[in-house]
């Protein structure tokens, strides 16, 4: 069985996405690993290629500035990664540079792989999600969280990455076909500095505001802060956990003060609150969004 893994980051030094942790997380479970490097104004270029693996192999790319409505480049460059995958590659394993695997889930992985690799019904492998916020202690278990997402792809050209390139659907538009396992996304994209944070969610509006908006928007924005508030969310819980182990370093380093009220709740009217409390009692997420059909 062969895995090709795939990624693409921009500015990863400026915005601090945990990029070298993202790509070292997945690196024991496939056999190659194509990072398509974005043209950045900081050292992201050679920070990937200090990473010591010869399963790495790195791309660059110049993204599109025209591309502006809904998070379309980044489906965009995600597709230029997954274009320069392996051929002969069984299954294609994304990760975004904000993303990490727990080696705790290495051998699910592998083995789901191994047990669905010749099964013509199964076009993906379905991972749940922990989205860590304000702190590595944190996590957001409202309903604005997406639960669940694929992360592993059968080795199609035919599957493209959708929209904001959160997951994949086949060039027709129809849904992927996929099996859920027994592992978890760590989402660490809400975890950074409040000064880094505010900078990066500014200067990422582009990729969503369109441009004769987004200028405004970005002074307006600037106007209230300089850093990011991180008190506007709808409800977080206590991580219990262990973080995976690429992540120590950085877990260590917090150097910011956020205060998570796991009592306060924040949600925005009654639907929100009943829906909240129906995941929590029954583990059930009834009219929740999916990008994908189970089987």
């Amino acid at each position: 069985m062969k895995v090709s893994g795939f990624t693409f980051v921009k500015n990863a030094v400026k915005y601090g996405y945990p990029v070298v942790e993202s790509i070292c997380s997945v690196l024991p479970v496939i056999n190659e690993m194509i990072v398509c490097v974005g043209d950045s104004e900081d050292g992201t270029n050679a920070l990937v290629a200090s990473i010591p693996s010869d399963k790495i192999k790195i791309i660059h790319s110049v993204w599109d500035k025209s591309l502006r409505e809904g998070g379309r480049v980044l489906a965009v460059e995600t597709n230029k990664a997954m274009d320069a995958t392996a051929a002969d590659a069984d299954w294609l394993f994304y990760i975004q540079a904000d993303e990490v695997v727990h080696e705790q889930y290495h051998e699910v992985i592998i083995e789901a792989m191994q047990k669905y690799k010749d099964d013509n019904r199964v076009d993906g492998l379905l991972f749940h999600y922990h989205h860590f916020y304000g702190s590595y202690r944190f996590i957001g278990d409202g309903r604005k969280w997406y639960s669940k997402e694929i992360r592993v792809i059968k080795n199609n050209k035919n599957i493209r990455s959708f929209k904001d390139a959160q997951g994949f659907r086949w060039d027709d538009g129809r849904k992927l076909r996929v099996k859920l396992i027994d592992a978890y996304i760590f989402h660490y994209g809400w975890v950074r500095n409040p000064v880094t944070m505010f900078q990066k969610y500014k200067d990422f509006g582009q990729h969503w505001v369109a441009k004769n908006e987004h200028d405004q928007w970005a002074a307006e924005l600037e106007k209230k802060n300089k850093q990011f508030d991180y008190s506007n969310i709808d409800s977080v819980e206590l991580f219990e956990g262990t973080h995976p182990s690429v992540m120590k370093e950085l877990v260590r380093k917090e150097d910011w003060k956020f205060v998570g009220d796991v009592k306060k709740k924040n949600f925005k009217n009654t639907k929100h609150r009943l829906l909240y409390f129906l995941a929590k009692k029954f583990g059930w997420r009834p009219f929740e969004y999916s990008n994908y059909k189970r089987i």
